[in-house]
């Protein structure tokens, strides 16, 4: 019998201050990369998953109340990845691996790339309780942070730099097309 498969929810509630901030025009989820927006990137790589995911998109205030509400929306879930939304570049592939190494005595699941940590962070069931109580704009780090200190985080290496490039100004928008444009040709 296969294991139940962790829901992805991709937290799109942010305002996008850092990149009007650095110049940006608009929201950074809407703005262009390649043949798409930056939030079709993204999504497009949580369905090609075959995880099952839930948008949050509701605008709440932090991102620990997204997540809250997002667990919340989705309760009956074996779990949880928490993808911020401006990864465009995550690879599919990515997704799967963080939800394979939730079980057993694993409760979180962080992929590093190249010794740098990353999204989307995944997290057993049995955390729905804390998760659902978060709030305010710190996300669920003090989880993750409680649940390393229980040695009881798999960390997860994956070749894939999209964990890794989040979207706060127009200069990363340009690094993210450069990258994409990279993957596509092969380079």
């Amino acid at each position: 019998m296969p294991m139940p498969l962790p829901t992805v929810i991709v937290l799109a509630s942010g305002r996008g201050e850092r990149f009007r901030a650095a110049g940006g025009s608009g929201s950074k989820l809407h703005a262009a990369l390649a043949d798409r927006t930056v939030l079709e990137h993204t999504l497009a790589a949580v369905r090609a998953s075959g995880l099952p995911w839930h948008l949050e998109d509701a605008g709440h205030p932090g991102m620990g109340d997204s997540i809250a509400a997002a667990v919340r929306a989705t309760g009956d879930a074996a779990g949880w990845l928490v993808l911020p939304a401006d990864l465009p570049l995550v690879l599919p592939s990515t997704l799967q691996a963080v939800a394979r190494a939730l079980g057993g005595p694993v409760q979180a699941a962080q992929p590093h790339h190249r010794g740098e940590r990353g999204h989307p962070v995944g997290f057993a069931a049995a955390c729905g309780p804390r998760l659902s109580a978060l709030a305010g704009p710190q996300g669920a780090a003090p989880v993750l942070r409680a649940l390393r200190e229980a040695g009881a985080v798999a960390e997860v290496e994956v070749d894939d730099i999209g964990i890794l490039t989040d979207i706060d100004t127009p200069e990363q928008l340009a690094r993210a097309e450069a990258l994409l444009a990279g993957r596509l040709t092969g380079g």
